[in-house]
């Protein structure tokens, strides 16, 4: 019952932030303190941190210029991949949430996007760091269960794998990331 009630609050939590945020208020501008115990929670909820703060720099101030970029005609524009990037959250997270998953067709500009995918990131981490017991956050697919093993082969690895795309796309267009974004330290050099 206190596991659904912390839930419960972190969700409202997570929806009242989502509609107060400006940019500079999103999570993931810095990676979070770490944990003082290492647990299969604290680890977990660490790499989704890891993976907010690339997403958090590799999606800042895109231009309509690196929205629309294509690496070539067979591959995704850097706004397809913002989509897929959200797509990948709502697994992530709905796995913490123990909700399956859905096929809903939403219409959101980039920005709604890069807001919900941090919102997203940041209620999967917390869930996760006050977990005893990860192998509960299961994938639901329909009548099919994937256990959590998968999620860090699948949705996160693959998130943090198309960061790093962005990133790419970014330089190609003329517009870097920020230099001072230091990735080993998950800070923002002053």
């Amino acid at each position: 019952m206190r596991s659904k009630l912390f839930v419960i609050a972190l969700l409202l939590t997570s929806i009242t932030f989502a509609q107060e945020t400006t940019d500079e208020q999103l999570p993931y501008y810095e990676v979070p303190d770490y944990s003082e115990e290492f647990t299969a929670g604290t680890m977990a909820a660490r790499m989704v941190d890891a993976l907010g703060f690339r997403y958090y720099w590799a999606s800042d101030s895109l231009t309509e210029k690196d929205l629309a970029y294509k690496a070539n005609e067979e591959g995704r524009s850097t706004e397809e991949t913002i989509k897929h990037i959200y797509d990948l959250s709502k697994i992530i997270v709905n796995s913490t949430l123990k909700e399956p998953n859905s096929r809903v067709k939403e219409e959101l500009s980039y920005e709604e996007m890069r807001s919900r995918t941090l919102v997203n990131l940041k209620t999967a981490a917390d869930i996760l760091r006050a977990s005893d017991d990860i192998s509960q956050f299961k994938i639901i697919f329909g009548d099919q269960e994937i256990p959590f093993w998968n999620q860090v082969n699948g949705p996160i690895a693959d998130a943090i794998w198309h960061s790093g795309q962005l990133v790419i796309y970014r330089r190609s267009t003329g517009n870097p990331i920020n230099p001072k974004v230091n990735h080993f330290t998950g800070k923002v050099q002053e």
